[in-house]
């Protein structure tokens, strides 16, 4: 019986798609185990190497806890909008619609081939009306809520109308726009129009105009994430901003709860300050500054208030709506100039390049409510509109960025800072100063900051604040491949569509041009987007990370025509236990997941209000990159060893064409047409290329399809191959060549179990205690490492285990049972086979999972040091359980102790046990 893994594997794969092998039930006695992969996109790419490092962990992790008794949710789907979608058709000539659907199919033939334990039965597509119904009905739900401040939870906005109506706003500070107040009677005074503008300001998805990354070429608004340089990360195509109207989340209002649910789930220490740093939770106060021979007041947001005294000139953002008001006739020039030149910067650039120092004097000056000092009022990019006021008063003695900014123009730098003082003569002015505005009681200094905070409210020109760095979420897309937002438009004023009218499915298109004024291609659609006079759809579409920010749940119950999940499913499932992806994810699809399930919470659609209960972020498996040489001006190419003696050209080759470092000559000529007439410059007759180790990219030539690695070793030695190559969490190189040493492992398992000629030799014999030593410490050692995705190790102990268990020609059943069991998370297809070769009619998926019996590793014997007067001259194996007596017997027996003894008898015998034995004469 030889181990033919091609039709063992064809084979379980096909019985367990038959058998319905991974089905899971919502109503099971045993405990739940929810286990979920960070679902992927389609790409046309299809799966490398790199993208299974997770997917075979989370694998590997869902069949040990079948085994240790859990009903198990393990299943997959395809984050199948976005703007990579689309931009794919548009390039193949192809919709969407088709590319998106090929792709999959690809993917899960892919996926198939690598024994996966999923429940296909549950898959889902975010891009099938019957799932994107939900997730326009789970919008619906944030737009008709608003976050109560005083409960501290999502609520209908229906009862903030009865708030409204009964009191007014005087205790619910608007969200939106601060500015806004009104009684009852004045609402309800109110037109239906200006009620429903009011009320746009508290919802928790709302309209509003914002200054957007406009990208013409790709026809959309561009994340702040996705413009690199002033231009696209995809296409490398000219961004600008651009003033539109946009969906947002108010994700700020939830900022609080955002941070504090950190603490209850098991995320990294580094994945959690991620989290943290986004958030940007900071207390301090607003200052109004008043404007020199002007009615306008510059708002600044500070975390140290009492540094007032200190503050030698204001910033405030590009985008500031006061930029206009109060830059003087002489710097408009200058200003506009300015204006311009921030207008090709990202948001992340702006806060990255601290090194460059950017700014215009807009003339205008502040006045210090203080000491009445004038400070020059400056704009930057560094400040940002969206935080804060959008302003800042700058204090060049106690900021590093300040400082160097005020070196750079020339503004002239005051000593006075808060409780920081340069000298006796700087110390006699801040005391002056203070005491001239009453902040001395005596001679004595009271706490600063809440001295300054007590006297601006007092004055009437400040308040404590607690300010986040994060920004409310954008949520608009100006391109087709994306939800349609369930929203019409009655004569310029947004509605809900009606639950039974949904899903409004995405009407088919056959070109995916903007609108004429930078709206979505929808927009184009005039029978769609038309429904009736003055009524219209919305031409924008959601965002890729809506479908994404709630799909956990809708594996939960994915078939539920009534609800996106039913709360029994839900408060079965409950929290995702264990979540493997990427860290690229950390902050973006993170926030919103977390974000829609806390709204979802609140309104009690469902019972907790974290998602996933613990991440593991895996690593990237790395391309070894292989490279030729070409002769600069030829086709003929010169091996790495002596490219030095050329001038020549490095030019990226696939690696599939490449035995390790040696190049396939011939290949190369039949690769790409450029190359048909190639020579070669040989060293020791072969072509060796270079390696550089990079990003795993199609680009770059350096992906591996996981499809040639299972046709020539196998699924099962794939799977263990990802998982040797180090910890899951780590980063490291794909290298091919040391795939075959785990096949060979492989193969000497089987050789256990059976013989090409002699077949089955599984035999009853009664197990050794060595060999229940072997089993047992590879018991314990699985099992923890398992347990804890210490997968590395743990392939490493199946090979030490079946090496010593070859050594001592252990085929007995008692033994090998166990180990197979123990390695069915890890190569699923050989250990059915060999299962059912040992006569078992039930799938090994169900067998129980080993105990461990420390009995077993007890160590029964030791290695004692023998010293005779202090000095080793021995060492005896000797049981630990030997009486005293016993072992002075047997170390005076000892040859070499006799030796050194020379004769005489000892004074006394030293032992400790388990640890030496000295001889004293």
């Amino acid at each position: 019986m030889e181990y033919n893994f091609r039709a063992i594997e064809k084979k379980w794969q096909e019985q367990w798609a038959a058998s319905h092998a991974y089905r899971v039930s919502n109503d099971s006695p045993k405990p739940k185990c929810y286990v979920l992969d960070m679902f992927p996109y389609p790409s046309g790419a299809g799966l490398h190497v790199g993208h299974p490092l997770g997917y075979i962990a989370t694998d590997i992790y869902a069949r040990y806890k079948r085994l240790k008794g859990y009903n198990v949710l393990h299943t997959m789907g395809y984050d199948a909008f976005g703007l990579p979608a689309e931009q794919y058709a548009m390039e193949t000539g192809q919709h969407p619609a088709v590319t998106t659907a090929a792709n999959i199919n690809a993917f899960r033939t892919q996926l198939d081939n690598i024994g996966f334990c999923y429940d296909w039965e549950r898959e889902i597509n975010t891009s099938d009306p019957s799932y994107y119904k939900w997730t326009q009905w789970i919008f619906l739900q944030i737009f008709e809520s608003w976050y109560n401040r005083v409960t501290q939870k999502a609520t209908p906005i229906s009862e903030l109308v009865a708030i409204f109506e009964k009191e007014g706003n005087t205790a619910h500070i608007c969200p939106g726009d601060r500015n806004i107040q009104f009684t009852a009677a004045q609402w309800q005074a109110y037109t239906e129009k200006e009620q429903r503008d009011i009320l746009m300001q508290y919802r928790l998805a709302f309209l509003a105009y914002a200054e957007v990354n406009w990208c013409a070429a790709l026809g959309t608004v561009l994340a702040n994430d996705e413009v690199v340089n002033g231009v696209s990360e995809r296409g490398g195509y000219p961004v600008v901003k651009k003033k539109m109207r946009q969906w947002f989340l108010r994700i700020t209002e939830y900022a609080n709860r955002l941070l504090e649910g950190l603490e209850t789930v098991s995320f990294s220490d580094a994945m959690k300050e991620m989290q943290r740093n986004w958030i940007g939770k900071s207390q301090g106060a607003e200052i109004k500054f008043a404007v020199k021979n002007s009615t306008e007041q510059v708002e600044v947001y500070t975390t140290r208030p009492d540094t007032i005294f200190g503050v030698d000139f204001i910033v405030i953002a590009p985008e500031h709506e006061l930029v206009q008001q109060i830059t003087t006739p002489e710097q408009q020039t200058a200003i506009q100039e300015y204006l311009d030149y921030v207008q090709s910067r990202s948001e992340r650039e702006r806060m990255a390049d601290v090194k460059q120092v950017t700014g215009c004097f807009t003339g205008a000056y502040a006045i210090n409510p203080f000491d009445g000092r004038e400070i020059p009022v400056w704009i930057a990019e560094y400040v940002l509109a969206g935080y804060g006021t959008g302003a800042i008063m700058a204090v060049p003695c106690g900021d590093q960025r300040d400082f160097g900014f005020a070196r750079h123009f020339n503004i002239p730098i005051t000593n006075i800072i808060g409780d920081a003082f340069n000298g006796e003569e700087a110390n006699s002015t801040k005391e002056a100063t203070l005491q001239n505005s009453g902040f001395l009681d005596g001679t004595a200094m009271k706490p600063a900051m809440d001295i300054v905070i007590s006297k601006l409210e007092e004055m009437g020109i400040g308040k404590r604040q607690i300010n986040y760095k994060m920004r409310d979420a954008g949520f608009s897309r100006q391109r087709y491949w994306g939800e349609p937002f369930p929203i019409i438009y009655k004569d310029g004023i947004p509605y809900a569509m009606e639950e039974k009218d949904l899903p409004l499915e995405l009407p088919h298109v056959d070109e995916y041009k903007p609108g004429e004024e930078g709206e979505g291609p929808l927009a184009n659609i005039t029978d769609w987007v038309n429904i009736a006079p003055d009524v219209k759809r919305e031409t924008n579409t959601m965002p890729g990370y809506a479908g994404s920010s709630w799909y956990f749940l809708r594996y939960m119950d994915p078939h539920n025509k009534t609800t996106f999940a039913d709360r029994k499913a839900t408060d079965y499932w409950n929290q995702v236990d264990v979540y493997v992806g990427g860290t690229e994810h950390a902050v973006g699809h993170l926030l919103y997941s977390r974000l829609w399930t806390k709204v979802l919470y609140d309104l009690g659609h469902i019972g907790f209000e974290e998602p996933f209960k613990s991440l593991i972020n895996q690593g990237m498996i790395g391309g070894s990159s292989r490279l030729v040489y070409r002769i600069r001006g030829t086709h003929q190419f010169v091996s790495h060893g002596l490219k030095d003696q050329y001038e020549t050209d490095e030019l990226h080759v696939d690696v599939n064409i490449v035995d390790g470092v040696e190049l396939d000559t011939e290949a190369l000529k039949k690769w790409k047409p450029d190359f048909e007439n190639a020579t070669f410059i040989l060293e020791d007759g072969k072509y060796i290329c270079g390696v550089q180790l990079e990003k795993m990219s199609k680009r770059l030539f350096n992906t591996v399809n996981p499809n040639d690695l299972v046709e020539k070793y196998g699924a099962d030695t794939f799977r263990m191959y990802e998982m040797f190559l180090g910890p899951v969490e780590q980063s490291k190189p794909w290298d091919t060549k040391g795939i075959e040493g785990v096949h060979r492992f492989l193969k000497k398992l089987w050789r256990l179990f059976a013989d090409e000629q002699k077949g089955i030799l599984v035999n009853e014999q009664a197990a050794t205690p060595e060999e229940l030593k072997i089993l047992h410490k590879t018991i314990n050692k699985i099992d923890h490492d398992t347990n804890g995705f210490s997968y590395n190790t743990a392939v490493s102990q199946f090979m030490i285990c079946v090496n010593e268990l070859s050594s001592l020609r252990c085929h007995k059943r008692s033994i090998l049972e166990p180990v197979l069991i123990l390695l069915t998370p890890y190569a699923p297809h050989l250990c059915e086979e060999l299962w059912q070769y040992l006569g078992h009619n039930e799938s090994i998926l169900n067998a129980p999972y080993p105990v461990y019996d420390e009995a077993h590793t007890r160590e029964s014997t030791f290695n004692y040091p023998i010293a005779v007067n202090g000095k080793t001259r021995a060492e005896m194996g000797i049981a630990l359980d030997a009486a005293n007596e016993a072992i002075e017997q047997e170390v005076l027996a000892n040859e070499a102790v006799q030796k050194w003894l020379e004769g005489k008898t000892p004074k006394k015998i030293i032992i400790v046990k388990g640890r030496m034995i000295n001889v004293v004469i």
